[in-house]
């Protein structure tokens, strides 16, 4: 294999990923804020059509990664996938201008979510297929650090622009323009990016599990599975911070602790995955959100919300890029794609009943029980993710 040039000491195809998700959180972060009062104030729609509306782009982002991750395997080519992906995204997002009936912007909506269901299989196959299995975790880490870095510049540009066309009428629309042009840039940095060559994905294929995906794969997802029930949405952890005492203007600043140190940490403890392993780090990820959901639940002084919040940032640096890893070691390349597919399917689809479950625990026992049951459900996860590697994973990736 000819040997590829690096960028910033990481080669130059997961750079060029990591780079696409960058640009491509800046637009999510520039957009999503502003669209349910675009919706709402602007429009004028029922908060049960933006309800629907969300849902849709929910629900097919995740069912659509499935079916991105099969074509990338059939055809072994992820350009096009991605490049459709961020062009559907655009597409969606900035005729919202101009298209305003509601069944407009159901469809708009629905073809951004088609859009960002498709692009990330793909990318994963290309980060897990430039990187040799010594400095995946590393790889997968760069990706998501700069992935993450885009969600704390988006929300600086939007506060920008609202300041700078705060006296305009057409702030929204000013808006929803300005999120088009990250995702015209992701457009013209995927021409960056190089296929995977097909000799290389057929030379380190594993004949044990050629034309399937390996049972190790479906009893990890089943732990996956496990782990996401207790994880719900991000929001009742803003929720509890409220009501332990944090102010509404220190919750954006709280948000950027998190994200800044998701950012710095995710390299650092991707290289640590491929020096003691995935299963370690994994471990050390989900032991660290247990103790977060702990101390939401034990909570009653404010500035602890700031700790958890940072603590919550090594879980999401020590989970995100290293799962991927591991999915990455114990599946063949020529199933990679249908293999990411299906877990950020399951996972996407996972979180609606997690979220669910969270919210009728807070309402009928308080609001620190739902922080219990995910700490309890993580420790299970823990404990099921260390026998599944005892008896499922070669001894080079538990180390």
């Amino acid at each position: 294999m000819e040997k590829e040039e690096k960028i910033f000491g990481t080669k130059k195809n997961v750079f060029f990923v990591g780079l696409l998700s960058f640009f491509g959180g800046i637009s999510q972060d520039i957009f999503s804020p502003v669209l349910p009062i675009y919706l709402t104030s602007i429009l004028g729609f029922d908060k049960t059509v933006v309800g629907i509306a969300e849902g849709i782009v929910s629900a097919s982002a995740q069912l659509l990664k499935v079916v991105a991750g099969f074509l990338s395997d059939k055809f072994k080519r992820q350009k096009p996938i991605i490049f459709l992906g961020y062009f559907m995204s655009m597409v969606g997002r900035v005729f919202l201008v101009v298209f305003t009936s509601i069944g407009s912007v159901v469809s708009l909506r629905l073809l951004d979510g088609v859009g960002k269901g498709i692009k990330d299989p793909p990318k994963d196959v290309l980060v897990a297929g430039s990187s040799e299995k010594g400095n995946r975790g590393k790889s997968f880490g760069i990706a998501r650090m700069l992935d993450t870095l885009g969600s704390v510049v988006g929300p600086l540009i939007l506060f920008l622009l609202l300041y700078l066309f705060q006296n305009s009428n057409a702030i929204y629309h000013y808006v929803l323009i300005f999120s088009a042009i990250p995702l015209v840039i992701t457009l013209l940095v995927i021409f960056k990016l190089k296929e995977l060559p097909k000799a290389e994905i057929k030379k380190f294929e594993n004949p044990e599990t050629k034309g399937k995906l390996p049972v190790s794969f479906f009893i990890f997802l089943v732990i996956i599975i496990i782990f996401t029930l207790g994880n719900s949405s991000d929001a009742f952890l803003i929720l509890r911070a409220k009501n332990i005492g944090i102010t509404l203007l220190e919750i954006p600043l709280i948000i950027a602790l998190f994200n800044f140190v998701y950012a710095v940490a995710a390299v650092p403890f991707g290289s640590l995955s491929d020096r003691i392993g995935r299963v370690p780090t994994l471990l050390i990820g989900w032991m660290a959100y247990a103790l977060v959901y702990i101390g939401f639940a034990v909570a009653s002084h404010a500035y602890l919300i700031w700790f958890l919040y940072a603590l919550y940032g090594i879980y999401y640096a020590t989970s995100e890029g290293v799962s991927r890893a591991l999915m990455a070691d114990i599946v063949n390349p020529d199933h990679r794609g249908r293999a990411f597919g299906i877990y950020g399917m399951a996972v996407g689809l996972t979180t609606l009943p997690a979220s669910f479950l969270a919210g009728f625990l807070w309402d009928r026992f308080g609001p620190h029980v739902p922080f219990y049951f995910g700490a309890v459900t993580a420790g299970i996860a823990c404990i099921a993710l260390y026998v599944f590697s005892i008896k499922f994973i070669k001894p080079e990736i538990i180390h």
